[in-house]
């Protein structure tokens, strides 16, 4: 019986990652669809796909993780997820992964 249940916990474990996983591409959609296809007169840059897209992937799949670890009332490995999303956040913040794309952003006057 016991071991049912787990199955069905892990089964539960995969969904969350994958929808956050999910949401993490869906959020970095927009800045990855302008970098690769230019936003700024044609200019393309491809390095979204390497620091951008897993960013965002393995911080929507831990922050869905977070929730259902909370949900299901273990403290300890929620609030190791919620370090963990702290670190991947700060790693996306320094290396400008985590920024508006480029055609959103305000260029100033001369534009």
């Amino acid at each position: 019986m016991e071991t049912r249940q787990e199955a069905v916990t892990g089964t539960i474990g995969c969904a969350a990652a994958l929808l956050g996983a999910l949401a993490g591409v869906a959020a970095w959609f927009p800045y990855g669809r302008t970098a690769l296809f230019g936003a700024f007169e044609g200019e393309t840059n491809p390095a979204v796909l390497w620091l951008g897209l897993p960013v965002l992937a393995l911080g929507g799949a831990t922050a869905a993780l977070a929730v259902l670890a909370v949900v299901r009332g273990r403290w300890r490995p929620a609030l190791g997820l919620l370090a963990a999303l702290a670190g991947i956040g700060a790693f996306g913040y320094a290396f400008d992964v985590l920024a508006a794309p480029r055609a959103l952003q305000d260029c100033g006057s001369p534009c």
